[in-house]
């Protein structure tokens, strides 16, 4: 049963009353308390249409990446040119962005969960940020000095994960727990095609030379599939009660030490960041292994990169949807130790590969694992936060995501400068892929203190709410 906006005032869960047009559906079934889950199932659509964003939002950094990338090895007639310190220049790029996305996302999140609007909780956030990620690409695509490419990444950080920090709650708020694994795998698959779709607009760029329209491009896609969200993804549970805090007050909750209470989610934030490192690398230093490992021409490096992606999509798309799944009946856990061991293996293949039919080869496992992690990792991590502060917890959880790939590109930057001076040019992305094998093997050890939530053997089949 559903109520529209239409009714004038509604009663929740404590007794508060919620004013008419404070979201444009509010779903009474599944009005939850404050600790528990949706019990009404999402229709597949609102499932679909809830993940869409994903592909937007994961396009964004994975692309520009590969942009900036070719810039700084190939553009001569940019001020982003920097031969024999390629590394250490993509890393001053993203490293002042990186850090205040690990701030903007958790506090965002938690304002979010106690805003009331006529669009909802999460809604505003979402519309607004998505509109400035594309005012701020544009502010990259038209610079030409380190300095203000650097400060329009800060601002890109700050707007995306202004929108990313509340939209994350979305999962925790509407889907009931029969749902989670395929809502989780939903997350990773379009995620998935986010980075395939990113990876593969940075590299034509690369190719074609095309650096401009490669940056508007990525924009302009997060726009529209911000769409999908505010348009047509229902509202679920209410916003919490301020009980007269000020909003500065709420904004300091979301670094409360009450968190480290949460040892379990400690420990899976722990996990998550060493994983992503992996994966991380190959994303960061790609454009370099191949014009300094391989020699490859600027156009020779954009169409090796093709092959690459369509391996790891592949790995992906074979893996996602069957490990949320199989994740429901055997655990989130076991699955997760798994994602670490083949994405671990094909890193390691891709590291020592002499040739880039053994790096395709490779990039096939590693897309494999990862797609693995994605689905998984995100069900673990709703199954085991606190639902009635989704925003603040999945924002915490995504200071791993944001800084993940800023301390990869400083170590694996670092390396790869240093072993290229000290061994030969092209030695050196070799060695940052190698330091991805010990991110994953890290990231499977933190794993172990996880306690997972048990789960019902066996649950009703759930209705669906139109």
């Amino acid at each position: 049963m559903a109520l529209s906006a239409n009714m004038l005032w509604r009663r929740q869960a404590g007794g508060r009353r919620v004013r008419k047009g404070d979201a444009r559906v509010i779903n009474t079934e599944a009005l939850p308390s404050n600790s528990d889950r949706p019990t009404a199932a999402m229709p597949t659509t609102q499932l679909v249409r809830l993940s869409l964003y994903w592909l937007g939002l994961s396009t964004i950094f994975i692309g520009l990446t590969q942009i900036l990338s070719g810039r700084i090895q190939f553009d001569k007639e940019s001020g982003l040119y920097s031969p024999g310190s390629e590394g250490s220049t993509l890393f001053v790029l993203n490293a002042a962005g990186a850090l205040i996305a690990a701030l903007v996302q958790p506090t965002i999140g938690t304002i979010s969960d106690y805003t009331v609007s006529r669009w909802g909780r999460r809604k505003p956030y979402i519309f607004i940020g998505s509109i400035l990620d594309l005012v701020f690409l544009l502010g990259i695509a038209s610079s030409n000095t380190i300095v203000a490419v650097a400060a329009f990444m800060v601002l890109l950080q700050v707007s995306a994960n202004f929108a990313q920090g509340p939209f994350q709650g979305y999962v925790p708020d509407l889907v009931p727990e029969r749902q989670v694994g395929l809502a989780s795998a939903l997350v990773g698959l379009f995620q998935t095609l986010g980075n395939a779709v990113g990876f593969g607009i940075g590299a034509a760029a690369v190719a074609m030379d095309s650096f401009f329209l490669g940056t508007m491009a990525l924009g302009v896609l997060e726009v529209v599939t911000m769409v999908s969200v505010v348009w047509r993804v229902q509202e679920g549970r209410a916003p919490r009660s301020r009980e007269g805090r000020s909003w500065p007050a709420i904004a300091r909750e979301a670094w409360g030490t009450d968190i480290l209470r949460e040892r379990s989610f400690i420990w899976l934030v722990g996990s998550r960041w060493f994983f992503l490192m992996g994966p991380n690398m190959l994303i960061n230093f790609s454009v370099f292994f191949f014009a300094q490992t391989f020699g490859l021409s600027q156009k020779e490096t954009g169409e090796a990169s093709l092959p690459v992606l369509a391996a790891v999509v592949v790995g992906n798309l074979l893996t996602v949807l069957p490990a949320g799944r199989i994740s429901d009946r055997v655990g989130r856990k076991p699955v997760i130790y798994a994602a670490c061991a083949v994405a671990g293996a094909g890193m390691l293949i891709v590291a020592t590969a002499p040739v880039i039919p053994v790096v395709v080869a490779g990039s096939v496992l590693l897309g494999a694992g990862s797609g693995m992690f994605l689905a998984v990792d995100w069900a673990l991590m709703t199954d085991i936060i606190p639902k009635a502060s989704s925003g603040r917890y999945m924002g915490i959880s995504n200071v791993a995501t944001a800084t993940s790939g800023i301390v990869a590109l400083l170590g694996g930057g670092w390396l790869m400068d240093a072993v290229n001076a000290a061994a030969g040019y092209g030695a050196g992305p070799r060695a940052a892929f190698v330091l991805a094998v010990v991110f994953f093997a890290l990231g499977a050890l933190l794993l172990r203190p996880v306690v997972e939530p048990r789960r019902a053997a066996a649950v009703a089949p759930a209705r669906a709410v139109p």
